[in-house]
């Protein structure tokens, strides 16, 4: 063999393939199209499994940071409460009122109560204070 190759039988032959034409096998073609439904199967029905449990947990995660945001909210509301509670407080109003504002009890002659009347039967008119005429209708 080693003879064969040192005479140039088989080295320096080029081979000529361009003549050549290659048959399209239908089965290959069937085979391919086989794998390539499977696999989309497959993807479709681990997509099918799988989607349910993604979106459980997406779910989950929202719930989660909702409840969050609840705590967070109720815990506002009642520093929020607090503080209106503290705000409204009456010595505190008293006390800013006197010392912030310069106010103070009135004078016992400046003092005027004002009553509610007492409910009217049904076309009765107030009477107005002084000589001012009651107010038209």
């Amino acid at each position: 063999m080693k003879g064969a190759l040192m005479d140039g039988a088989l080295i320096g032959r080029t081979i000529d393939n361009s003549q050549v034409v290659r048959e399209v096998d239908p089965r290959a073609s069937r085979e391919l199209i086989a794998v390539a439904t499977t696999v989309l199967l497959l993807v479709a029905g681990l997509g099918a499994y799988a989607w349910p449990h993604f979106a459980a947990r997406q779910v989950g995660v929202a719930t989660e940071s909702l409840q969050r945001e609840r705590e967070r909210l109720i815990e506002e509301n009642r520093k929020l409460r607090l503080e209106k509670a503290s705000l409204e407080d009456l010595r505190r109003v008293e006390r800013i009122a006197v010392e912030r504002l310069g106010l103070g009890a009135p004078e016992p002659g400046r003092v005027v109560v004002v009553e509610r009347p007492a409910s009217a039967s049904a076309g009765a008119q107030v009477a107005a204070h002084g000589d001012a005429p009651p107010a038209a209708q």
